[in-house]
């Protein structure tokens, strides 16, 4: 390949069959690694990401468990020089899950999670009406947007939106990632997340709807497939769930209230 290559994309070369011929390309794929997260000295989780944007998803993935409330409780936040670990002190104490220093995978795997969403219960969220066109628009234009799927092909992205204009992205090997980046650089740009849409590539498991749900999120969309339990989840938290998103139309498996008035 000619041109650089942004973060997250590695350099690498195949063989291609092409009807009787082979051809040897140079192309790249998707980074991956186990990255850690570290609060006051000892690991709270390792998983397998994309090291980019480390510093987002400590921050999201901190929120999204409860161990901070927002990014004033972190005293300090440092990533390490081979980006594979994140070292984050906070200005209170944290004590850890019993299963924290579990190593989790970035494929169909679940992400990382301490939480029995069983008991979560989300307030009511604010007042969001949707117009179907509206969410395509959103969905493709994340699409539009996104700098390394052209390039390395498996990877997911997020984004978060307003019905009229998508306002952050982030990409990563791991879909529950993309949401804990989002929420993380959210944070750092000072962009609130509740009320807003998640714009999603993966499919949506309850994990997935409860890092949604959690962030103050009344609808989350897809192009592909939602899972039983997210669907009941959806339906109980009153959360409008869409997938299989095309350009002539979707799915909608909760909420469709928000679209039709």
């Amino acid at each position: 390949m000619t041109s650089p290559l942004p973060p997250g994309a590695i350099p690498t070369t195949w063989l291609a069959f092409r009807t009787d011929d082979w051809e040897r390309v140079d192309g790249a794929v998707i980074e991956e690694k186990n990255v850690c997260i570290q609060v006051n000295g000892q690991v709270l989780a390792r998983f397998m990401a994309t090291p980019m944007e480390l510093d987002a998803l400590a921050l999201g993935f901190l929120r999204a468990e409860g161990v901070i409330a927002g990014p004033e409780e972190v005293a300090d936040l440092r990533v390490g020089p081979t980006s594979e670990c994140v070292d984050v002190w906070l200005t209170h104490s944290a004590p850890l899950p019993d299963d924290a220093d579990a190593i989790r995978t970035a494929g169909c795997g679940g992400g990382v999670t301490f939480d029995d969403l069983q008991h979560f219960a989300p307030g009511p969220f604010p007042d969001l009406h949707l117009a179907p066109e509206q969410l395509i628009e959103r969905y493709y234009e994340m699409r539009a947007a996104e700098t390394l799927y052209p390039i390395t092909r498996g990877v997911h992205a997020s984004a978060l939106c307003t019905p009229e204009q998508t306002l952050i992205i982030a990409e990563d090997v791991g879909r529950h990632n993309t949401l804990d980046k989002l929420w993380g650089k959210a944070m750092l740009a000072g962009v609130k997340t509740r009320g807003r849409i998640i714009v999603t590539t993966g499919r949506i498991s309850s994990e997935m709807l409860g890092k949604a749900a959690k962030m103050g999120v009344p609808a989350i969309l897809s192009r592909t497939s939602p899972t039983s339990r997210s669907v009941s989840l959806a339906r109980q938290w009153h959360i409008t769930l869409v997938a299989y998103i095309r350009r002539g139309g979707f799915r909608v498996y909760a909420g469709d209230w928000r679209l039709r008035g």
